[in-house]
């Protein structure tokens, strides 16, 4: 049954909500227990990983010749540096290598500009007297919107283009108030739509730090860096080399880690920056930490060897993540595709598919699949403090189910969002 809202008669409104609520009623009846909200790695996956637990065996030497056992390498150990110095697309010595979270990485960057300042750079953003601000792509990530509401920095929404974020507005946003320090991007399959930032794009961020006012940062999470679904998918330009041609390598803090690469509970994370950067802040980390898991590192540098060890590890987890998006995209255009009911992406690497409803209807869709028995990120979660003005996005995550469960989700799914969409038809 092809529904067109635009095309149909109340009589069709009224024969297609009888038939769909039926359908709805069978799926509820069924006992469905899915769950599509968080973008975690499924077991299949993990499972790519299991050698790095017996890789070292006896032999802890590195290059250095440090004791990994012991205390100390606050920054890292060098082999481990150059792996993922690549990644970010940053120098051997403007990398520090931490534990296995980079939002932790990124809490402290926040943290420490906010209350003990960048050193030799300048003053933390709170010694100015005013509240501090950041821009927030929208609809983005909500784990980078908590560390700003609990640190009381006030969010301020630019949405979100096919080339990354609209740069007209954040550029006129930062000419007229000093106060926004900051600017969260995740810049390649961004969370949750899939974008990658278009070089011109990367080219106008990198030359924010000549806009903003003082300290401002530009907090680049490339957390998906690594994550393409086939060898084919587009690439990203440096922000680090596009800020040396502008002189702003001082604005840019990189972040990143192994967190669905390898193990997602032991892996290890990086941060990028300016030497002058990298200074004040291992200097601010120092005082909670001496030293991180400097073991975990040597593994993961034996078990990736180098970036070519790295991209034909990636390549197997493509293989196990993109039949379950393929089902996600089929059932949306099967069921949902010339309906006039809804838009989504169709990324080409990372681990979400940003959906749109009609406005108004994301809550309800949530809702409906909830007692179906199918689990989705809350509506709003993509936007600062959870408020989507438009009550349209919801994010779909469908790395951790089965092929099998995904399907059945999906079939909850598209009935929910027809079911929705004709019953505000008809209201």
């Amino acid at each position: 049954m092809t529904l067109q809202l635009d095309q149909a008669s109340t009589t069709q409104l009224r024969e297609w909500e009888t038939t769909l609520a039926q359908e709805y009623q069978q799926f509820k009846a069924s006992g469905l227990n899915l769950d599509l909200t968080r973008g975690k790695p499924s077991a299949e996956q993990l499972n790519l990983s299991d050698a790095i637990n017996t890789i070292l065996g006896d032999d802890l030497s590195n290059e250095s010749n440090t004791d990994l056992r012991n205390y100390g390498g606050l920054d890292g150990i060098p082999e481990c540096k150059r792996l993922f110095a690549d990644v970010l697309g940053v120098a051997n010595d403007e990398i520090l290598i931490g534990g296995n979270s980079s939002l932790t990485l990124m809490y402290f960057a926040v943290l420490f500009a906010q209350n003990q300042g960048f050193g030799a750079l300048g003053a933390s953003w709170a010694s100015e007297g005013k509240t501090t601000k950041f821009l927030a792509p929208v609809p983005g990530y909500d784990r980078h919107f908590s560390v700003c509401e609990h640190l009381g920095i006030e969010l301020i929404p630019v949405a979100m283009t096919d080339d990354g974020p609209d740069m007209d507005a954040v550029e006129q946003l930062l000419k007229a108030d000093s106060s926004i320090k900051g600017i969260w991007c995740v810049p390649r399959f961004s969370n949750p739509t899939g974008t990658v930032y278009s070089d011109h794009v990367v080219d106008r961020i990198a030359q924010l730090g000549k806009i903003a006012g003082s300290n401002f940062r530009v907090f680049w999470d490339n957390a998906y860096a690594v994550h393409s679904l086939s060898d084919d998918a587009p690439e990203l330009a440096s922000i680090m080399e596009r800020c040396r041609t502008h002189g702003t390598e001082d604005s840019v803090y990189l972040f990143g880690s192994t967190s669905k690469i390898t193990y997602a509970g032991a892996g290890v994370s990086f941060a990028g920056m300016s030497n002058a950067n990298l200074k004040a802040f291992t200097q601010h980390l120092g005082m909670s930490q001496i030293g991180p898991d400097k073991i975990n590192q040597l593994r993961h540098v034996r078990f990736l060897k180098d970036s070519e060890g790295l991209k034909a590890h990636m390549r197997a987890h493509a293989t196990v993540l993109k039949p379950r998006f393929d089902i996600v995209l089929k059932h949306l255009r099967e069921g949902l595709g010339e309906t006039g009911m809804a838009s989504w992406n169709e990324p080409q690497g990372g681990y979400f598919i940003s959906f749109d409803t009609l406005p108004g209807l994301a809550k309800e869709v949530v809702k409906l699949a909830a007692d179906a028995g199918v689990k989705l990120t809350p509506a709003g979660a993509t936007f600062p403090y959870g408020n989507d003005p438009e009550n349209k996005n919801i994010r779909i995550a469908p790395s951790v189910p089965s092929l099998d469960e995904i399907d059945r989700a999906m079939a909850v799914f598209v009935n929910c969002v027809k079911l929705a969409s004709v019953r505000q038809r008809l209201s």
